[in-house]
């Protein structure tokens, strides 16, 4: 009974609906080849030797494909490991200047912004508390939001990031879609002082079959749904359009409808009844139309 289930996940079927319900929508850690790669890779910036021109990586990808999930869980796992955090993370504000972009640094280090925007004080603020926390990685998510201004602002950015590396051994990681990657590499300078790890899309093969597999697995439903299986695997690559953010979200409203009507598996059918849009045709979808 229930062999498609992992061990862990069996003992749920005997919860009440909502409990399994709560469970299914509950957040995952999927621990493909990409996201493994990537921690042993922000790993090895933090088990460093001190240096005076340290290197940075780059996490880029497009949206909704997990990219913060992989550097919000390292920097969770590095607390359950640690007496002093060294490993912060910085979700950058949307807006333009170097105000918006300190205030970023300032509120991840808990530290109160205030409403000032003198950015010279913001400025030394960061360093005084860089130098008495000494922070081995500074993780930038949505860098991109930080390039968005004028050119001297984004420019000051870079600096900053050069900086932090000479002044105190930090390590920047910067997560973000693909314009992070072209703005570092437009001169050699910054080119040379970050790795990349790219986040692609999925391809349709094996290792998506796979994934589907321990989704499923991962789903308190009693009976089987064989989504690594022709043509559902196909529909659901379709739908999401290989990004995993979306993959998850499919799979998972359709195994709360699953549970809630007691059909207990997920179907072609059920799938459909979803009416999921894909992430690229939401802007020309027939729903837009009935909002204006």
């Amino acid at each position: 009974m229930a062999d498609h289930l992992l061990d862990l996940v069996r003992p749920v079927l005997d919860r009440s609906i909502e409990e399994r319900i709560a469970y299914i929508r509950a957040p995952r850690w999927i621990g493909h080849q990409v996201a493994v790669q990537a921690h042993e890779r922000l790993a090895e910036l933090l088990s460093r030797p001190p240096a005076l021109r340290t290197r940075g990586l780059m996490l880029v990808g497009p949206y909704a494909n997990g990219k913060t999930m992989m550097a919000e869980r390292f920097a969770v796992g590095h607390l359950k490991t640690t007496e002093q955090q060294q490993v912060w993370v910085v979700q950058t504000r949307e807006g333009a200047g170097l105000a918006h972009f300190y205030g970023s640094i300032l509120q991840a280090l808990r530290a109160p912004t205030g409403n000032s925007r003198d950015v010279g004080r913001k400025a030394e603020q960061i360093d005084h508390l860089l130098d008495c926390l000494k922070p081995r990685i500074l993780i930038f998510d949505e860098f991109h939001n930080a390039l968005r201004g004028r050119t001297r602002d984004v420019e000051a950015v870079l600096a900053f990031l050069r900086r932090i590396g000479r002044q105190f051994d930090i390590s920047p990681v910067l997560i973000g879609e693909v314009a992070v990657y072209d703005f570092i590499n437009q001169t050699a300078e910054m080119a040379t002082r970050f790795d990349l790890h790219a986040v692609p899309r999925w391809q349709y093969g094996e290792e998506f079959l796979s994934l589907l597999d321990s989704l499923e697995a991962s789903m308190p439903l009693t009976r089987a749904s064989d989504l690594s299986d022709e043509p559902m695997a196909r529909m659901i690559f379709h739908i999401s359009e290989g990004l995993i953010g979306e993959i998850v979200a499919i799979v998972t409203a359709a195994a709360a409808a699953a549970a809630r009507s007691g059909a207990e598996r997920i179907t072609k059918l059920g799938i459909e009844a979803l009416r999921y849009i894909p992430v690229s045709k939401r802007r020309r979808a027939l729903v837009r139309n009935e909002l204006l």
